[in-house]
C-alpha cells in the first residue's frame, strides 16, 4: 500500500498510508493529512489514487506545490518522489516497493516466460538452466543497508532509484548480464559506464548505482 512520509528538517513527523481514492492535504483539521503551518493553504493539494497510480494535484494553493523542486499543478507520482510544501517534505513510497536496500533503493524481481523448448532440450525453464544454474546475489557495500545481500533468484531483477538511475540484472544460461534501464544517473561496473547494451557479470564485479556501491557475488 502506498504511503506518504512527512518530515521537516529531515525529522519524520508522521506517516500516512493512502487507503482512499482521494487523500486531501492542507492546514484545515478536516484534511486527511493535516499540516498546521501558515505556509500551507487550508486545502492545499489532493492525492488521487487510480488503480496502481497516484497523482498529485495542487488545489490553487497560495504558495504552490513543488515536486522534486519544480512547481506542479498535476503530476503522477513515482516511488521516491519528494513533495515540498513550505518547509515540509513529503516523500512518496509506492505500493509493492521492496525495502531491500534502504527506503529509497528499489529491488524488484520478476519471472519471465519460459523460452521455447528445442529438440533434445528440457522443456521447463527451471530445467533449462538447471545444470548450469548459478547461485548469485548482490551485496550492498555502502549506505544504510551495507552488508545486506539480495539473492538473484528471478530471471530479471531491477535495482536502483526510480527517476535517478535504474539497472536490470538478467539471468541467462551463460550467467548474468546487467544493463542500464532508465535515469540520468549513469551506473558503473568496475568504474566503467553501464549502458543499454548488456554486459556480462563476473564474481566480484563492483556496481555503483544512485550513490550506492554493490558487489556481484556468484558461487
Amino acid at each position: 500500500m502506498p504511503k506518504m512520509i512527512v518530515s521537516i528538517d529531515e525529522v519524520v513527523i508522521k506517516e500516512v498510508q493512502l487507503t482512499k481514492d482521494k487523500t486531501t492535504l492542507g492546514r484545515r483539521p478536516y484534511n486527511d493529512i493535516v499540516i498546521d503551518n501558515l505556509a500551507v493553504s487550508g486545502e492545499h493539494a489532493v492525492l488521487q489514487m487510480t488503480g496502481g497510480e497516484v497523482f498529485l494535484e495542487d488545489l490553487n494553493s497560495t504558495n504552490g506545490t513543488y515536486l522534486n523542486g519544480k512547481a506542479v499543478k498535476k503530476q503522477q507520482l513515482q516511488n521516491g518522489d519528494s513533495i515540498e510544501i513550505g518547509k515540509y517534505k513529503i516523500k512518496f513510497v509506492g505500493d509493492g516497493v521492496a525495502d531491500n536496500f534502504d527506503k529509497t533503493m528499489v529491488v524488484k524481481a520478476r519471472p519471465a516466460a519460459p523460452p521455447p523448448a528445442r529438440a533434445g532440450s528440457p522443456s521447463s525453464f527451471g530445467d533449462s538452466i538447471g545444470a548450469s544454474a548459478f547461485h548469485a546475489s548482490i551485496k550492498v557495500l555502502s549506505g544504510a543497508a551495507s552488508g545486506r545481500e539480495v539473492p538473484l533468484t528471478k530471471v530479471v531483477t531491477t535495482i536502483g532509484k526510480p527517476g535517478v538511475a535504474v539497472a536490470a540484472i538478467t539471468r541467462r544460461q551463460q550467467g548474468f548480464v546487467v544493463h542500464h534501464v532508465e535515469g540520468a544517473g549513469n551506473p558503473t561496473l568496475n568504474g566503467n559506464p553501464i549502458k543499454a547494451d548488456p554486459i556480462s557479470l563476473k564474481n566480484g564485479d563492483l556496481i555503483e548505482l544512485a550513490g550506492t556501491q554493490m558487489q556481484f557475488v556468484q558461487t
